[in-house]
């Protein structure tokens, strides 16, 4: 059995994987550090045989894992690293350390399961946009700030107060909070709708259109392009690149 997590700025996912374990994400704010509920479940597992990470979240918290895997499992973590190739997907950086291995798995994870031009729309702290060919070609991408960040710099330099609840059903406010909180998840969906009709027409075809990240379900109502959501994408990718 192995343990795979996915370290976020804000969240850490983690599921076991292998012979015998039920695949079941579980969701923890990690705060720079190892909760000790999540250290309480993890003491209750099986010892996995390794614990597989994709980790974007800072070093304290990748030094925190380290001393917990030590200390409950004498393993090491092991930490993915992009790679400009792999299990059919070509990134398009030139450098390939600066992109984000979470957007990288996510593609890989796409790409894996289905042979389809794909944007990947990742609505976390930063809300980032991937698009990939059928071919395992990524195009590149472009990144927003996400909903609380776009909100929280706003709000840090003017009087408005502060928004206090989702709209869901606004096309234009008639009050400042609403136009605060509507606008912050209407620029997300109008970039992702500009991206997904670029995208058709560099492939030819309709694109899948992938939504994961910790506010998807805030985006979600103002998109207007088809979408699934994959909660758990970055894990998946995990899966298929271990598997490669």
């Amino acid at each position: 059995m192995n343990l795979l997590i996915d370290i976020g700025n804000t969240n850490l996912r983690w599921t076991a994987h292998g012979s015998g374990a039920e695949w079941s994400v579980r969701i923890a704010r990690h705060s720079g550090a190892i909760p000790l509920d999540l250290l309480a479940a993890w003491e209750q597992i099986q010892p996995p045989e390794r614990v597989i990470v994709s980790h974007v979240g800072g070093p304290a918290v990748a030094e925190a894992l380290e001393r917990v895997t030590r200390a409950l499992w004498r393993i090491e973590p092991e930490f993915v690293r992009v790679a400009p190739s792999a299990a059919g997907v070509r990134i398009a950086y030139e450098q390939p350390e600066r992109f984000g291995v979470d957007r990288w798995l996510a593609l890989i994870a796409a790409h894996a399961e289905r042979r389809q031009a794909t944007l990947i729309l990742d609505a976390g702290s930063a809300a980032t946009f991937d698009l990939l060919l059928a071919d395992g070609r990524h195009l590149g991408g472009l990144i927003l700030p996400g909903v609380e960040m776009m909100r929280t710099s706003l709000l840090m330099g003017t009087h408005i107060p502060r928004v206090e609840y989702e709209p869901t059903d606004v096309d234009w406010a008639t009050d400042t909070t609403t136009a605060v909180a509507a606008g912050s998840l209407g620029a997300i969906a109008a970039l992702a709708g500009r991206l997904y009709d670029r995208l058709a027409d560099a492939a030819g075809e309709s694109p899948r259109f992938i939504l994961t990240g910790g506010d998807v379900e805030r985006v979600y109502p103002y998109l207007d392009r088809p979408g699934e959501t994959i909660p758990d994408l970055v894990l998946r990718g995990l899966v298929s690149l271990s598997l490669d």
